[in-house]
């Protein structure tokens, strides 16, 4: 079983992106090494996860849709592991993905909708060599909440609840998601806001171009 934890959230986002290498022997080391420093190449590490660009699309077009629609739709998905366990060479892909739906006013994205939806991607490459999300187990909502995160994440569940409850780490990775969004998309803005918020500058060391 060939397994990449990332603890920090390195190589979150890469909205729109496209990469041509794939998960490899040496993406376990070369993963980690790169989530554990204080600048990572946004580049070299989208290169480990190839799929990102499949996750964001189904989260924009399955998750994204199901919210009260904006302008822009951004999906934020932070990987907590993936796993080339299946035998048909599918790869199984666990993280927290967010996505949030937003108008743009003057210089600032206002939020209208969006939500979490931890759990469980299964991905796979068609014979055109794209990357594809075959399907989606979904942490549930309310009473059986924990208990399906507990069974959906394994061992990897202290990790996931570790991700999920830190505040500022989703917040952090929510800002770096958007500012990827903003660089890539050439969208016209500085800020984002959600309702009764003040507004929140994006950091120009978020908006980072995407590889291509």
């Amino acid at each position: 079983m060939k397994q990449m934890k990332l603890w920090m959230m390195a190589a979150i986002l890469a909205c729109g992106a496209a990469c041509v290498t794939s998960c490899n022997n040496n993406g376990n080391a070369n993963a980690e090494k790169a989530a554990n420093t204080d600048s990572v190449d946004a580049v070299e590490m989208m290169n480990h996860f190839p799929f990102l660009p499949a996750l964001n699309q189904y989260l924009v077009d399955s998750i994204g849709s199901q919210y009260a629609p904006g302008e822009v739709c951004i999906p934020c998905p932070t990987i907590v592991a993936c796993d080339n366990a299946d035998s048909d060479s599918a790869m199984l892909v666990y993280g927290d993905f967010w996505v949030y739906n937003f108008n743009i006013a003057g210089d600032t994205l206002k939020t209208v909708s969006g939500g979490d939806h931890p759990g469980v991607m299964r991905v796979m490459q068609n014979e055109k060599g794209e990357f594809v999300v075959l399907s989606f187990e979904q942490v549930e909502d309310g009473h059986g909440n924990e208990a399906s995160a507990k069974r959906i994440f394994g061992d990897m569940y202290e990790a996931f609840h570790g991700i999920n409850s830190d505040e500022e780490t989703r917040e952090e990775a929510r800002s770096i998601a958007i500012g990827w969004y903003v660089k890539n998309h050439n969208l016209p803005v500085k800020y984002y806001q959600d309702y009764g918020w003040p507004a929140k500058e994006i950091p120009a060391s978020h908006m980072v171009p995407s590889s291509n």
